[in-house]
């Protein structure tokens, strides 16, 4: 129980890495809406504590190497901040590494302990973070140039291309995971394996305590997948670019491969017996490993597409994150060491060793210290809810403005609908008007073509009639008597006063501005030339005129020039242009 309460702060930087780095793993196969959240992270807990348990050792000597942190209360004040910092990232929805936070922190430790740094494995585990990026950004560039090329060529229906893209996140996702834990445990039980060691006696088995720890480990960071992930997974798979399912598959299998790479003891191995340099074992960013998968992928698709914002926001958040750490951790080992009591290092000032090896279970029997461990973990999860408590207050003060500006926003859309719907009806009921009046006006014309039609007729039949009377008189004085007065009333039907009248009627209503103008600016024109001049505007030729006036097209130039020399118009300028400009 007691050695519970020393690794507590190093179970709450595995639930910081499962809320923060262990998203990465599903962030872009929840951000394409290919696996629903609640089962990505119950595959990504399961996978995680089995890669912790069962290849967590290669990389946790790595980081041991760089620091050995030989005291509980170091360890546990290390892991704290550690998981303090990444906590707080998460919250600003900041995908950054626990790797760069723990070691930030056991550089603090080392400079406040005077104890030595290995520079290089220093250089090894940072230049990790440089190439992690760099090979997730090949690998899934080859990937994804492979996975198109592939589906260009198989003509897979798109139904079955969901089907094993679905299924391929899935298996991926498990592999990532895997390789997650097996990386990053080191992260989160790499400073207590020195410090602390029992065996523990289940029957015939016997578990020693790196694994026991790394299985505590496995599980903090599955909780923090199941409770806390959500945010980053989101940032992740939609914020740098716009996922396709294509391209989740992708960066979460490179990511899979870069991470198994740097935590394979037995690949590590291989290259060596072949003549090539070993692969180093550290606890690479699965963060920026993810980070550089994805800008992979949008190198390849066009660099327009990336969110170039959302990447400057990420780096500033790896710069930050170690050296927030490492100042933290200084300040609180200066705390922990000079309020409480506790020694945060086997070695004195001076540097000569105060107690060796690692610290037993069996030996923690000092009352005062473990008082002082007790104190410490009850004002960490004192600090804790405050936080938890804090964070609640903003989300729902957060949530209530939300909510007041969705409902104002609803008000005023609302009051637009009505106001637009007010409109509708009015439109609709001017235009049902419109329609009314014009159907009435159709109607009449129906009814008057209908009539002018029987006229003619009647007339038709009455000429024919007389036609035939004519031819069939053998008189001929009486035969031209009929002619003469059929041709008489022939032309006087000719005049077609009331259709030239009709015209005149509807020009006006279409022209009614011009037929205005023309009595305003011209008063001394005569009706005949008014109408003259409305049958130059509507766009009829003089041969067309005439007709409807009834006078021959020699009539209708002279009326013409006369309009002219009453308007005062030269040589130059045309009539019909002064007539539609008038």
């Amino acid at each position: 129980m007691l050695i519970l309460i020393f690794i507590s702060s190093g179970l709450f930087l595995g639930w910081s890495l499962g809320a923060n780095d262990a998203a990465n793993i599903f962030g872009t196969a929840v951000g394409s809406r290919m696996i629903k959240f609640s089962k990505a992270a119950l595959i990504a807990g399961i996978f995680v504590i089995l890669g912790a348990v069962l290849q967590g050792t290669g990389t946790t000597n790595t980081l041991s190497e760089l620091g050995s942190v030989d005291a509980v209360g170091g360890a546990f004040t290390v892991a704290l901040c550690s998981g303090l910092i990444v906590a707080i990232m998460t919250r600003f929805k900041l995908p950054v590494s626990t790797g760069q936070a723990i070691v930030g922190a056991i550089m603090g430790w080392c400079y406040f302990t005077a104890n030595p740094v290995d520079y290089t494995v220093l250089t090894v585990i940072v230049g990790s973070w440089i190439s992690g990026p760099i090979l997730g950004a090949i690998f899934s560039a080859l990937l994804y140039m492979l996975l198109r090329r592939y589906i260009r060529r198989s003509h897979i229906h798109l139904l079955k291309l969901d089907s094993v893209i679905r299924y391929g996140l899935i298996i991926a996702g498990a592999f990532g995971a895997y390789s997650l834990g097996a990386n990053n445990i080191a992260n989160v039980m790499g400073v207590f394996v020195k410090t602390v060691s029992f065996d523990i006696n289940i029957g015939g088995f016997s578990l020693n305590s790196i694994t026991v720890l790394f299985l505590l480990g496995g599980i903090s960071i599955a909780v923090g997948i199941l409770t806390y992930s959500k945010k980053v997974m989101e940032t992740i798979g939609t914020g740098i670019l716009a996922m396709t399912p294509e391209s989740a598959i992708v960066v979460v299998l490179a990511q899979a491969l870069v991470l198994f790479i740097f935590s394979s003891t037995s690949l590590s191995n291989l290259f060596v017996s072949i003549g090539l340099p070993a692969i180093p074992l550290v606890p690479v960013s699965s963060t920026q490993v993810v980070v550089g998968s994805v800008l992979g992928i949008g190198l390849v698709k066009g660099v327009q597409e990336i969110k170039f914002k959302m990447i400057r926001n990420i780096i500033a958040g790896w710069i930050l994150t170690p050296i927030l750490s490492g100042i933290t951790t200084f300040f609180s080992l200066f705390f922990i060491q000079s309020v409480f009591g506790i020694s945060v290092t086997k070695k004195n000032i001076a540097g000569s060793v105060l107690e060796p090896g690692p610290v037993k279970s069996s030996a923690i029997n000092i009352p005062l210290e473990m008082v002082n461990i007790l104190i410490i973990v009850l004002l960490f999860l004192l600090l804790i809810t405050i936080v938890i408590l804090f964070y609640r207050y903003q989300r729902n003060r957060q949530k209530l403005r939300e909510n007041e500006k969705r409902w104002t926003e609803l008000v005023n859309y609302t009051d637009i609908r009505k106001s637009l719907s007010d409109m509708e009806v009015s439109t609709i009921q001017l235009e049902n008007d419109s329609l009314v009046t014009r159907l009435e006006e159709r109607k009449r014309e129906l009814i008057t073509y209908s009539l002018s039609i029987g006229e003619q007729r009647q007339l038709l039949s009455s000429i024919s009639r007389t036609l035939e009377s004519a031819i069939n008189t053998q008189d001929p004085k009486e035969k031209n008597e009929l002619l003469m007065a059929e041709i008489r009333r022939i032309k006087q039907k000719m005049s077609f006063t009331n259709e030239v009248e009709r015209i005149y009627t509807q020009a006006e209503h279409v022209y009614s501005d011009f037929s205005n103008r023309l009595i305003q600016k011209f008063p001394n024109l005569t009706v005949q030339d008014r109408r003259l001049m409305m049958l130059l505007r509507i766009g009829f030729s003089s041969k067309e005129i005439a007709p409807i006036l009834n006078i021959s097209v020699k009539s209708v130039e002279i009326s013409r020039h006369r309009l002219r020399k009453k308007l005062n118009l030269s040589q130059d300028e045309n009539l019909v242009e002064f007539v539609k400009t008038a």
